[in-house]
């Protein structure tokens, strides 16, 4: 239906904004073109050529033959093509012109960025600029991710031999004892289970599988994870500083330990069992790592994952960015997920590792509930997606008894503590549960000694305690 008079007032009353843009002629045809590019990027809008900016005043203009051909060849020079109803609207005090106005459709997720005359252009308030190159090859990789996307690319460094088969093993084994892989998977050939993730192509492992499970990081700068905690709130002085490589179970597995080797555990006697709990929910803290190494940006490779732990807060740094639909300040109200890596996270979602796409945000914010935690913040800076949580004030908390070390084990409690400690991360270390403990990894090796029904299987960071049967 096209737009009558009274519309068109009704329009342009609140001047231009995002949505529209006045021109007062066509004589500013290719200005208008680059806003209506910019639309087509962004939200969406009306063009409207015979309005004077700020007076607001409908003015028209003459329009012929060569005014119609000069419009469409404009939009001829738009990429991809557009079909663009272009509308003529009488002037009832001046018969002999018009306003042309043309209403373009905003950008949805999955399509080509669009161009004019070969220059992508977006709305950032009312101004139209060009396009970022970032956002821009985003954009391409997005609409073509079989032919863009880093993670559906065959590795250059890694071949199938290369991949841990008994990481991959024990993931598929914890899909099946879960319900979402079938139990064939556990006698399959490891090629047909990478096969049946989209891992491979042909023989050739892609960067998403070399990402899951390779043995050895190689050329992969990217599989790097900065670890730090500083002295006070700065970053002025270090008290530990590390730098850690390997497979994105490798990397959450050295996060976590991280966070139990620096943050405060508390404890609370619930009946006859002590529970011990990190000052920060380990299960929020395991979120945030696991979302930052599902969908952070690999092809950036000379960029890594960070972690931060001062006095008074801890930072997880990812460097990606938020999908368009989700910024710092909606992310906590429900969103379906748009995961940047939808092979890596479709084997993390069958191995258990993460639950429904999109509930992550939730499951943070309970667990930080349950323990009286403060919710943690997200923020965008210089191309890193930074989550925040406030460490809680130093202090015993009321419901434990406070002549009993909060974090340290009593002698006679050392075994059950270490087993305790290990069905919690079967891949912690004998030196961890030393430092944890404050006893010496000759005692805690001695302990274990003791106890016949743990035992070690496999070796280095793709090994893992198993607590077997007492009897």
């Amino acid at each position: 239906m096209a737009l009558t008079i009274e519309e068109l007032k009704e329009l342009i009353q609140a001047d231009e904004h995002r949505q529209l843009e006045l021109k007062k002629t066509t004589g500013e045809l290719k200005d208008g073109m680059h806003s209506a590019c910019a639309f087509l990027n962004t939200e969406g809008g009306w063009l409207i050529f015979g309005v004077a900016p700020k007076s607001l005043k409908i003015q028209g203009q003459q329009v012929t033959d060569n005014t119609q051909r000069e419009i469409a060849q404009a939009l001829s020079y738009m990429e991809p093509q557009v079909d663009v109803r272009v509308e003529y609207i009488d002037i009832p005090d001046r018969p002999d012109h018009k306003v042309i106005a043309m209403h373009f459709d905003g950008w949805a997720w999955g399509m080509v960025p669009y161009t004019y005359h070969g220059c992508p252009y977006y709305k950032v308030e009312s101004t139209t600029k060009e396009m970022p190159r970032d956002m821009y090859e985003e954009r391409l990789r997005r609409s073509k991710p079989d032919m863009f996307a880093w993670e559906r690319q065959p590795s250059e460094f890694t071949d199938i031999s290369s991949l841990d088969e008994k990481l991959i093993r024990g993931v598929v084994r914890l899909g099946v004892e879960r319900g979402r892989l079938s139990d064939l998977a556990l006698t399959e050939p490891i090629e047909d289970v990478l096969g049946k993730w989209k891992l491979t192509t042909g023989n050739k492992p892609l960067n998403a599988a070399t990402a899951l499970f390779t043995k050895d990081t190689g050329m992969y700068t990217q599989f790097t994870m900065r670890l730090a905690r500083f002295q006070g709130t700065d970053k002025n002085e270090f008290i530990d500083n590390q730098r850690v490589e390997g497979n994105i179970f490798v990397l959450l597995n050295e996060a976590m330990n991280f966070f139990r080797k620096h943050l405060n555990m508390h404890g609370k006697i619930v009946g006859l069992v002590r529970d011990e709990y990190l000052e920060v929910p380990a299960e929020a803290l395991r979120e945030v790592v696991l979302n930052a190494l599902c969908h952070r940006q690999y092809e950036r490779y000379n960029l890594t994952i960070g972690i931060a732990i001062y006095d008074d807060r801890i930072e997880i740094e990812n460097p990606g960015i938020l999908p368009p639909q989700i910024t710092p300040e909606n992310i906590l109200q429900p969103h379906i997920s748009y995961p940047y890596n939808p092979l890596i996270a479709n084997v993390l979602y069958s191995t258990t590792y993460i639950e429904n796409w999109g509930s992550g945000v939730k499951r943070i914010m309970e667990a930080c509930q349950k323990r009286g935690v403060a919710a943690p913040t997200w923020t965008v800076i210089g191309g890193f997606v930074v989550v925040t949580f406030k460490r809680p004030a130093k202090g015993v908390p009321q419901d434990v008894p406070q002549d009993v070390p909060q974090d340290v084990p009593q002698d006679n409690e050392l075994d059950n503590w270490i087993e305790k400690q290990i069905q919690n991360n079967p891949q912690i270390s004998t030196e961890d549960l030393a430092e944890l403990s404050n006893r010496s990894s000759k005692t805690i090796k001695r302990h274990l000694a003791k106890m016949p029904h743990i035992r070690y299987v496999g070796s280095g960071y793709s090994g893992h305690w198993e607590v077997l049967d007492k009897k």
